[in-house]
């Protein structure tokens, strides 16, 4: 892989990785209602589960989908469909107490498999494989250097939210610990969420 070959690669990994997504949203979410700890059991999925991701698209699952529209659709509405459910219950979190902790239950093993129903990760997944693995020379030396790239990208970004949200858990509570603040974030964090799955069903 030439410089300019990883370069692209970088700047592919930090617009996909950045940007406003279900990762992003529920890491901020988490973190602002509970704390950063209880946020890191998520943030530490993103990876494995997108590493998973990227590994089954290797073996061609990735392909299979491309194939099979109508696969590509069950997987489409699950992600809409557990979305749509997440942004349920994050309406339902209204104060900062860990108590309220249940309602809000997304932990390693949801949150791993959150990326198998995320469109936004098949996408970059795809892209990845088409345009920096498939058909080119040596490619398990070339996925050997993807895959680092791309666990370390999508940990910094579902870190820097987590402490975004964490550092706004004070100013949420708002005066007198009321949690008014609290409940309009959630919602906002839930209309995210359903914005998210209308634009899963668009492309």
């Amino acid at each position: 892989m030439n410089a300019a070959e990883f370069t692209a690669l970088l700047v592919l990994a930090t617009a996909m990785s950045f940007t406003p997504g279900p990762n992003t949203t529920l890491s901020t979410a988490l973190a602002a209602n509970h704390g950063l700890k209880r946020a890191l059991p998520f943030v530490c999925s993103v990876p494995i589960g997108f590493g998973a991701l990227l590994c089954v698209c290797a073996l061609g699952l990735g392909a299979l989908l491309l194939a099979l529209p109508l696969l590509g659709w069950v997987v489409k509405l699950v992600g809409v469909a557990y979305l749509l459910w997440l942004a349920w219950k994050l309406t339902q979190a209204t104060g900062l107490a860990s108590a309220n902790a249940a309602r809000m239950n997304v932990g390693f093993w949801q949150g791993a498999s959150l990326q198998f129903m995320n469109i936004k990760g098949w996408m970059l997944a795809l892209a990845i494989m088409g345009g920096w693995i498939a058909g080119r020379e040596h490619p398990g030396a070339r996925f050997a250097i993807v895959l680092p790239v791309l666990l370390v990208f999508t940990f910094a970004s579902t870190l820097s939210y987590a402490l975004m949200g964490s550092l706004l858990r004070d100013w949420l509570a708002g005066p007198a610990q009321t949690g008014m603040r609290l409940r309009w974030f959630n919602r906002a964090m839930a209309a995210v969420l359903v914005l998210t799955a209308g634009w899963m069903l668009t492309v």
